[in-house]
This record gives structure tokens, sequence and C-alpha cells, in this order.
């Protein structure tokens, strides 16, 4: 069976399938702030999708980030390793993008994790 919660215009934000919950594109609320707090905003983000499914950031299993500035991937780092503990870290891509639909969101998250 497949559950999809939080709907939008083109997609469902959380869709659930056979105790894997996928995330679609995540991206911060304020894209004024710098790459270190979109980070921050989009890793709570996470943890409020994953717990309307019934898991949390230990059950993570992969996660893409794409942002479109390379040089400031230490910045995200910083954020995402205080976010979730070093024995939890999934297996993970960053992606350089020239574009994320704004000129001033510079990341944005796709994750998958289990029940």
């Amino acid at each position: 069976m497949t559950e999809r919660l939080e709907q939008t215009k083109i997609m469902h934000r959380i869709v659930q399938h056979n105790g894997t919950i996928y995330l679609g594109g995540i991206v911060a609320d304020d894209t004024t702030a710098s790459m270190t707090e979109q980070t921050s905003q989009i890793c709570k983000k996470i943890d409020k999708y994953l717990a309307l499914a019934g898991s949390d950031k230990s059950k993570l299993l992969s996660a893409q980030l794409f942002i479109t500035d390379m040089s400031k991937k230490d910045e995200m780092n910083t954020a995402w390793t205080e976010w979730v503990p070093a024995s939890d870290l999934p297996a993970r891509a960053t992606v350089g993008v020239a574009d994320l639909g704004s000129p001033t969101t510079l990341i944005e998250v796709v994750v998958t994790a289990h029940l």
C-alpha cells in the first residue's frame, strides 16, 4: 500500500511504500538566510516530515543535497553534522546545481528513510 501525505500543487512531500519513506525536495522557508541556516531549517523540516510518517532521522537511508555554490559546502556540512549523529549518517551525495528556482535558494534536500 502507498500512503501520500502533505500534498502540494505539484507533489506530495511524503510518500510511504512498503516501509520506505520518500521525502520530496525540501528547501528553507527563509531563503535570505546563510547556507548554514538554510540547511538547519531544512533539517527541522525533515524531522517534522519523518515524524508525520512515523519515523525519525536515525532511520535515514540516503540523502541527496543540491547546492548552488560548492564553495559553501563546508557551511552546509556544519549544519548537517550538527543535526544528524555520526552513527546515523545516511548514504549521501552533494550535487552542485546552477539554479534551484530562486536566486536566494542555496540548497534543496531529498531524503529516503524507513519506518
